[in-house]
């Protein structure tokens, strides 16, 4: 991974927004600045150069990650560490990452740094860096979805009426661990019968029935980077309106596949989407965003949704993943992963989804 060049671009943003140093305490934003992986850290940036604090559990670890950043071992809070340096440098404009602060941790800097220093919540600076993603980047993730496409053919094999969701979950997560993978990106969601008609219906002891859409939505993190797909399974024959749900959820995903390239904004995304839904009567059961970004966090910038003008650009990679949701009745939620090319989109989660029936 290319750190430095990260570093370079985030001390150009820094200068656009006047910030004589930055305190990153987000952990994935310390990942992608320095390629630390524990759980505990700071990174101080400068326009001279970057120091990764940490406490002495992760002395070893530290030093074998960390790239392009000092790495300094304290016996006190990480943060308040890199504080104390910064009054001693006696830099102006400290910048800090205002939504992932606690009011005691805020606090506990502005009190560190003096009156002379001021905080500045800045904008999120790292966040935007990390939406174009390079290549070794798109590598990890496409691994990661090429796994989660192995796994959903395991899930087809155990899932049947009866079974606990909760069972066919845990069957999942158990054989991507067999597989390698870090952890599960999310709480998975295995959600059948009338429970498919909740967005995030996380698999429960409920029983699988006889008879209904199974919502199937899960992913991994695998050498950092998350994965994420759905498909929507159907046990037993399909009734008229359950075909007509499937049928116009497939394409609403298609039509904003097919919309996505470099120049087109979000909302657009969206609206590809939401339009088919509105044609075909369920404009109103389509209740959440078309899609988000997907690297080392499961959900990242930029958002496709109404109102979003964020721009896509070659190297983004999202999830474009429309549903329809009947309250107390049925859902089906189609996703895939795709990475935004120079033209148009590639699919990451290369799996059919014609309507499959158990």
């Amino acid at each position: 991974m290319d750190y430095k060049g990260r570093l370079e671009r985030l001390r150009q943003a820094m200068g656009r927004h006047k910030l004589n140093a930055f305190l990153i305490t987000h952990l994935p934003n310390i990942h992608y600045l320095c390629g630390f992986t524990g759980s505990s850290g700071t990174v101080l940036v400068t326009d001279k150069g970057s120091v990764f604090f940490t406490d002495g559990r992760y002395d070893e670890q530290a030093h074998a990650q960390v790239q392009a950043s000092k790495v300094k071992i304290v016996r006190k809070s990480a943060l308040l560490a890199a504080a104390q340096w910064l009054r001693a440098a006696r830099l102006r404009r400290i910048g800090i990452e205002a939504a992932h602060l606690t009011v005691a941790e805020r606090t506990g800097v502005a009190t560190s740094l003096g009156g002379q220093l001021r905080l500045v919540d800045a904008p999120p600076i790292v966040e935007e860096l990390r939406e174009v993603k390079d290549p070794e980047e798109i590598a990890r993730v496409r691994a990661a979805c090429r796994l989660g496409v192995g796994l959903f053919h395991r899930l087809k094999a155990v899932l049947r009426p009866g079974i606990p969701e909760a069972e066919v979950a845990a069957t999942l997560e158990f054989a991507a661990r067999k597989r390698g993978v870090e952890q599960m990106a999310f709480p998975t969601i295995v959600a059948g019968g009338k429970r498919s008609a909740l967005p995030h219906g996380r698999a429960s002891l409920a029983a699988i029935p006889s008879r209904g859409f199974v919502v199937c939505d899960f992913g991994v993190i695998l050498a950092g980077y998350c994965s994420d797909m759905t498909r929507t399974v159907h046990v037993g024959p399909p009734s008229a309106k359950a075909r007509r749900v499937y049928n116009a959820v497939r394409e609403a995903q298609q039509a904003a596949l097919e919309s996505v390239r470099p120049g087109i904004t979000a909302h657009e995304v969206d609206g590809a989407a939401r339009n088919i839904l509105k044609k075909r009567g369920f404009g109103s059961y389509f209740t959440h965003s078309t899609g988000h970004g997907v690297g080392l966090e499961i959900h990242e910038t930029p958002r496709l949704a109404v109102g979003q003008k964020k721009i896509l650009q070659a190297g983004m990679v999202v999830t474009i993943e429309p549903g329809v949701y009947l309250p107390g009745d049925l859902g089906v939620r189609i996703e895939d992963t795709v990475v935004v090319t120079e033209q148009a989109c590639e699919i990451l989660t290369l799996s059919p989804k014609d309507l499959i029936t158990l």
